[in-house]
């Protein structure tokens, strides 16, 4: 296996455009070491990202939004207060991924091109509209991050692309965002269901809303239905009860020893109606 730590993300794409057989990106290592300890995968050509330039920065742009790096770890994103403060559904999703040690080194980005249908991260990425930055032979180019999942396992990246860095919009006077998930355990299990739930009030009604979920089909769900049983709602019964419905018909899931197919459907409205409390709380400024 050749081992590279290249100074810049172009060299980066350089090295993984021309590398041969299997090329593994190292940001955290919390997907591809243990994959290359449990032999599920042996690179021929491993590309140590940490210390290229900004790749462990998180970054407030003129604009509000911000830019995270593709090596900054969930506990450095949990102990940025700005961060916190401006996208804690975000946050918290980071947050549920593995141990305190795992959190000094799992990534957004190793998260999102893992590509499980599970990650936690990224339904909450897509309900916040996410973005990635991408380099690669071609240049750079912007994608969405709902739009990097392709299938369980794989990515929409073309050879030697990688994604330098997450971008979260500014935060919008009025928004709230929030991430639940359901685990059969209390701590440091996969997702049965996820749901990332954004929403932006206008007075006490929902003006804007993006309602994301994960486990329950190939890819992360950005479901539009669910968006619209809460648009133009104060999130009064009825429209919790149409967000539930809307969710749970939704899903596309498999049944496995976490759940079947009835209760991960079932499940999915519940995590719905959860995220989107948490998120509407928020919202009106309440912390939850």
């Amino acid at each position: 296996m050749e081992y590279h730590r290249p100074s810049s993300f172009a060299e980066a794409a350089e090295l993984a455009a021309s590398a041969k057989g299997v090329t593994r990106v190292l940001a955290g290592g919390t997907d591809v070491l243990v994959q290359m300890r449990a032999d599920i995968v042996t690179p021929d050509t491993l590309i140590d990202i940490k210390s290229i330039e900004g790749a462990r920065d998180i970054r407030q742009e003129d604009d509000g939004s911000w830019t995270i790096g593709a090596a900054v770890a969930g506990a450095e994103m949990s102990e940025h207060p700005a961060l916190c403060a401006a996208w804690p559904g975000v946050v918290e999703a980071m947050d549920l991924i593995g141990s305190t040690q795992v959190q000094g080194r799992a990534t957004l980005v190793g998260n999102l091109c893992n590509a499980s249908p599970a990650a936690d991260s990224v339904p909450a990425l897509v309900a916040a509209n996410a973005t990635v930055s991408i380099t690669g032979p071609k240049g750079h180019r912007r994608a969405a991050a709902v739009d990097i999942p392709s299938a369980p396992g794989k990515t929409t990246l073309t050879t030697g692309e990688l994604i330098t860095a997450v971008h979260l919009p500014a935060a919008q006077p009025g928004q709230g965002d929030a991430y639940l998930r359901f685990i059969p355990r209390t701590e440091m299990d996969i997702a049965v269901v996820g749901c990332g739930v954004w929403l932006r009030l206008e007075r006490d009604t929902i003006a804007e809303a993006r309602v994301a979920l994960g486990a329950v089909a190939p890819t992360v769900l950005l479901v539009e239905a669910c968006a619209d049983a809460l648009i133009g709602s104060t999130l009064d019964d009825a429209a919790l009860e149409r967000l539930a419905t809307a969710a749970s018909d939704a899903c596309t899931p498999i049944s496995d020893k976490r759940g079947t197919v009835a209760f991960r459907t079932q499940v999915a409205g519940v995590m719905a109606r959860r995220a989107a409390e948490i998120a509407y709380t928020r919202a009106k400024g309440d912390t939850v």
